[in-house]
């Protein structure tokens, strides 16, 4: 990918609307494109802290794991995010591991160099910023959803999640969230057992909260499952 077209591709992020050519053209040159395959790993957790990724196409799985092997996932990134989210000046290794979903084209940007964007651009800065404070929030509620909630409610809420971030809006309002997870990135997701995200899923299609289609891809109805919260 050439330097017009990264610069291209950056122009449409969020985060860099407002940036002038000049501005962007700083981002650019400093910036490289690349194409991971599924499975692989952008990095790993414990490798040294060098680049900030902006993803064009595809979805990265952000996930830790502790000495025993067990995986908590921390988030799915997709098209038009970026990760990680920490490291910005300081210092340090990257504390999870980027798995690529699917094939996807990155652009890669040296946290030292962007630093050097950030100081001289106090509103790219702020923005910067802005988006890592909605993580972290985001972080404190999934973690309150574990300590205040029982299972049935997180996995409840985490459906909800999943389907307002990737499913699709269908015609009659309810949306449809493909089948890209499995019952264990699910469990993975809030720290519980396959087998029990199995039996909850089971029981909420037996209660007619869910739906599962031929192809398996689930169809949710956020309000009936927001509706289902309030009532426990």
């Amino acid at each position: 990918m050439k330097i017009e077209e990264i610069k291209r591709v950056l122009a449409d992020f969020t985060l860099f609307r407002e940036l002038n050519d000049f501005e962007i053209t700083k981002i650019s040159d400093i910036a490289i494109a690349r194409e991971w395959k599924k499975h692989s790993h952008v990095f790993l957790q414990g490798d040294p802290l060098e680049n900030v990724y902006f993803i064009y196409e595809g979805k990265i799985k952000i996930y830790k794991s502790d000495i025993n092997g067990k995986e908590q996932i921390v988030a799915i990134a997709k098209k038009g995010e970026m990760f990680p989210h920490v490291g910005f000046f300081r210092k340090g290794d990257y504390p999870a591991y980027a798995e690529v979903l699917e094939s996807s084209t990155l652009i890669a940007v040296p946290i030292s160099k962007f630093e050097t964007v950030l100081i001289e651009n106090p509103e790219l800065c702020i923005k910067v910023f802005k988006v890592l404070g909605e993580k972290i929030v985001d972080l404190q509620n999934r973690l309150e959803e574990q300590i205040l909630n029982n299972t049935y409610e997180q996995i409840n809420k985490l459906l909800i999640r999943l389907a307002q971030k990737h499913g699709k809006e269908q015609e009659d309002g309810t949306i449809l969230l493909k089948s890209e997870f499995t019952n264990k990135d699910l469990a993975n997701m809030i720290g519980t057992t396959r087998e029990t995200i199995s039996r909850t899923l089971t029981k909420m299609k037996k209660d007619e909260l869910i739906e599962v289609d031929e192809e398996g891809n689930m169809i949710v109805d956020v309000e009936i499952l927001m509706e289902e919260i309030n009532l426990i």
